[in-house]
């Protein structure tokens, strides 16, 4: 059985690779961003030329350093695999606890692997709020073969509206026209949830 590092080893490596103080702002700002390994792996020169204090050359460097690290197995993480609404539930579960209404988006690869998670809204769910163009935004970027869609409902019902129905439609709309297929939406209450895929919605 391999042995991956961790996300605090990963960190140190980075840190003392690229010269950085262990209480550096931009080591910190990079994990701040891109919270699992698998993500800041997957980082471009163009989205860390946008945080302060990382110019073109400083950016070059640690994709560089991030991309010898990709070659090195110990440095990949066990991803998640959604096999059913149930494995997606597991994943989410901490959302039935949000006193806001969220609405995530789970990117998963050929395997059903989930590459990354990311809230694209917060806020009531309605149609003009969840745009497609935000939601996919970072599918296609990762190229993901597919998507699994999510929100929570703060009152603890996981029973869906028309709102949310007429959101995953929309959303399963557009996956089909960008290629990247929507597979559920889930809609997380208290203890519960309902899948919009089960429900015959999808």
């Amino acid at each position: 059985m391999k042995n991956f590092i961790d996300k605090t080893t990963f960190q140190s490596l980075l840190t003392t690779t690229l010269r950085e103080k262990d209480d550096s702002y931009v080591v910190s700002e990079l994990f701040n961003r891109y919270p699992s390994i698998q993500e800041l792996l997957d980082v471009t020169e163009d989205e860390l030329v946008t945080i302060k204090g990382i110019g073109k050359v400083k950016a070059k460097q640690i994709v560089s350093a991030l991309k010898l690290a990709r070659l090195n197995p110990i440095c990949a993480e066990d991803r998640f695999i959604i096999r059913s609404p149930e494995d997606a539930f597991d994943y989410l579960s901490d959302m039935q606890y949000l006193q806001r209404e969220e609405f995530v988006v789970l990117g998963l690869n050929t395997k059903n692997e989930i590459m990354f998670k990311k809230t694209v809204f917060t806020g009531s769910l309605n149609a003009s709020i969840v745009h497609p163009r935000e939601t996919f935004k970072e599918l296609i970027r990762r190229s993901c073969a597919s998507a699994i869609v999510a929100h929570n409902h703060p009152s603890g019902s996981s029973s869906p509206s028309q709102e949310d129905i007429h959101v995953t439609k929309r959303l399963a709309e557009t996956g089909k026209v960008v290629g990247i297929e929507v597979l559920d939406h889930i809609v997380i209450g208290a203890g519960k949830f309902v899948s919009l895929k089960e429900k015959g919605y999808l």
